[in-house]
């Protein structure tokens, strides 16, 4: 891989895609490792996991995959030899649970404490894990991973994203659709096993999957640094032996 290629790519669409960063055994593994994840984290509809958050703190694998060579192959060339994981996110569309997602930038990350400072805000608490919203500037120091389970591609839902719309900072919400309307949309296409590289900022949205299969996705956000006033990444708690 061309170090030099993936950050130049990133730095100017907010996003790059790379095929074959695990191995069908390396998703056969890490699919048995996610099935066998009880209640604890997940949510569930009629049998089927279409959601688990805290995916660092419950997945031994999922951790292993965090900081393995193949991934940091990927992440070290645009956040440097010092980053680590900070949140990991299981994402399904399954029949029964095939949601659409409007177009939207990443604006929240997972904290252990409530702290009062200026450019955080909008508390929130999901899976009993406390979030907020960051200033512009601890997200565009971000980077998020997508590696795909599945083959995902226009009928079952792949991201689309507007190239280049992570430079705007934080858009307000009421001028979203506007910029959607003046800029052209890439589809993220990915084969399994493939990833998916993308600024936290990035407009992005899909569609509901039009085919009854699945489409995992492991979803890793990764920082290079420490939270300023004090404040710690919820990743930095020991996590749950799994």
């Amino acid at each position: 891989m061309n170090q030099t290629d993936i950050k130049a790519e990133v730095d100017s669409n907010g996003f790059a895609i790379r095929e074959g960063v695990l191995s069908l055994d390396e998703v056969a593994k890490l699919l048995f490792s996610l099935e066998k994840i009880g209640q604890d984290g997940a949510v569930r509809k009629r049998g089927g996991i279409f959601a688990i958050r805290n995916l660092l703190d419950v997945s031994s694998e999922v951790r292993n995959i965090a900081h393995s060579p193949a991934v940091r192959g990927l992440v070290e060339p645009i956040l440097g030899s010092e980053f680590f994981p900070v949140r990991g996110i299981l994402f399904d569309k399954i029949p029964d649970a095939n949601w659409k997602v409007p177009w939207h930038q990443d604006v929240t990350i997972a904290v252990q404490d409530k702290v009062e400072a200026e450019g955080f805000g909008s508390w929130s608490v999901k899976a009993d894990v406390l979030h907020v919203q960051p200033p512009a500037s601890i997200l565009e120091c971000m980077l998020s991973v997508r590696l795909h389970l599945d083959d995902c591609g226009e009928k079952n839902g792949a991201l689309r994203v507007i190239p280049g719309s992570h430079n705007r900072g934080r858009i307000p919400e009421d001028q979203i659709q506007y910029i959607r309307k003046i800029s052209p949309e890439a589809v993220c296409n990915v084969k399994t096993g493939g990833a998916l590289l993308m600024r936290p900022l990035l407009l992005h949205a899909s569609s509901p999957s039009r085919i009854p299969e699945h489409r995992r996705v492991v979803h890793i956000d990764f920082a290079a640094s420490s939270l300023p006033f004090g404040m710690k990444w919820f990743s930095e708690l020991a996590p749950t032996a799994v």
